[in-house]
């Protein structure tokens, strides 16, 4: 009985290494391999000519060897503030979501990608988690997002210069696919971001957080803290029992004496919950003698939680006070504006929502 051939990895899941072995063993020239991937990750500007001359049956017997990106736009939401958000349906069936934000320079946009079908963290006013946690991302598929994102901003006359991995799942129990697709991304010669335009955030693993460090790779690193306190943040949190405030912000500090990066400490001010102002001077306390921004986020509201609460954005006023508090109190700190209230912003809302 004749034994099926392997299906070849998509395009975007190999490695250099590996598309150049690929391009010996079919009689190519390994040289080839980078001008290959630069094209495939839309790192040349539309409309430039490319440099590089290749053979002419090598794009075809590429196309035809291994499968085309396998992400394809399910649903597409563009806010008044311009923000984008995309719905990407994988070769699975399954969904993630990705966002472009435009920045204050009118050529500019950020995205924001994930890095997991779903999530397991369990925090409690999350939408994502409410769909639990299905798989991990290949690293192809998280460079898909990249591309998808890449390609809409250009459509819109802008540029994409940053990506926050701040989207559904926790990108360091995925690490083994999130640090190549950083590195194919960020790498000059490839997607050609640039390393300190990635930003890999975390809910506080620090196991995680520790093989980051040992990475090296010189991105930044942001903390979803959320609580100031180990008690108030396992009720909104679960992994905060698992790894207390303390262990998190040390593990902070390793990395960024590795790193020379300065870490943002993630901070979504939710009504009655976190938001009082002795929580704010707690706050500046633990980042007082580190080098360390704090970065408050406006919720967006995501209906009933999966504790069966239902959170709501602290006020304006509230926020406004808790922000003096923490620079009264000598912390660096910044109120992030809200990005796309009027459509399904929020992490895990727009999946949510059509999975419904």
């Amino acid at each position: 009985m004749p034994v099926a051939s392997p299906v070849p990895r998509p395009l975007l899941d190999l490695s250099t290494e590996e598309l150049s072995a690929w391009m010996v063993k079919h009689g190519y020239k390994p040289a080839h391999t980078l001008p290959v991937l630069r094209d495939v990750y839309g790192a040349r500007e539309e409309g430039a000519q490319p440099k590089d001359r290749l053979p002419a049956d090598l794009i075809d017997r590429i196309h035809s060897t291994f499968p085309a990106a396998a992400a394809t736009l399910a649903q597409r939401q563009v806010s008044e503030d311009g923000t984008c958000k995309l719905l990407l349906r994988l070769s699975d069936g399954r969904t993630v979501e990705s966002v472009l934000m435009p920045d204050y320079h009118p050529e500019r946009a950020a995205g924001c990608i994930s890095s997991q079908v779903g999530c397991a963290m369990g925090c409690d006013f999350c939408a994502t988690t409410q769909t639990g946690f299905e798989r991990n991302l290949t690293s192809g598929e998280i460079v898909e997002q990249f591309i998808h994102l890449r390609r809409e901003a250009r459509v819109g006359g802008r540029t994409l210069r940053t990506i926050v991995f701040m989207g559904m799942g926790e990108p360091m129990l995925n690490l083994r696919n999130v640090l190549p697709a950083v590195e194919r991304m960020a790498d000059p010669r490839l997607g050609a971001l640039g390393w300190r335009q990635v930003t890999i955030s975390t809910v506080g693993i620090v196991p995680g957080i520790e093989e980051l460090t040992k990475a090296n790779l010189g991105v930044h690193l942001a903390v979803s803290l959320h609580a100031p306190d180990d008690d108030t943040r396992t009720a909104i949190l679960p992994m905060g029992r698992r790894f207390p405030v303390q262990d998190i912000l040390e593990a902070a500090d390793r990395y960024q004496e590795k790193s020379g990066r300065i870490t943002t400490i993630q901070y979504c001010l939710l009504e009655g919950v976190n938001d009082s102002l002795n929580q704010a001077r707690d706050l500046a306390n633990l980042v007082k003698d580190r080098r360390m921004h704090i970065n408050l986020l406006r919720y967006n509201p995501t209906g009933l939680s999966l504790k069966g609460r239902t959170y709501a954005p602290s006020s304006m006023e509230q926020t406004e006070s808790f922000l003096a508090t923490l620079r009264e109190c000598g912390a660096v700190a910044h109120l992030r504006r809200a990005r796309g209230p009027d459509i399904d912003a929020a992490c895990g809302q727009l999946r949510k929502r059509v999975g419904a």
